[in-house]
């Protein structure tokens, strides 16, 4: 079963990038999350669109979007 819901560290090694990147993308609002109490989650469906989004046209992406 695939995880639903990573928690930020998880996310930054998906994306291989700092904690802090993360969330830093967090906060201008460019990876959205959700909020459960006051833990914080990155939807994996959320996080896989945000890549493809800024894929190049050889990975499928939309070339219009930088």
């Amino acid at each position: 079963m695939e995880t639903l819901l990573l928690r930020p560290t998880e996310a930054a090694k998906q994306l291989s990038v700092g904690r802090t990147t993360l969330y830093e993308l967090i906060a201008a609002g460019e990876i959205p999350v959700v909020r459960i109490g006051r833990a914080v989650r990155v939807p994996t469906a959320a996080l896989r669109a945000w890549v493809d989004q800024r894929a190049g046209p050889a990975a499928g992406g939309d070339p219009t979007v930088n």
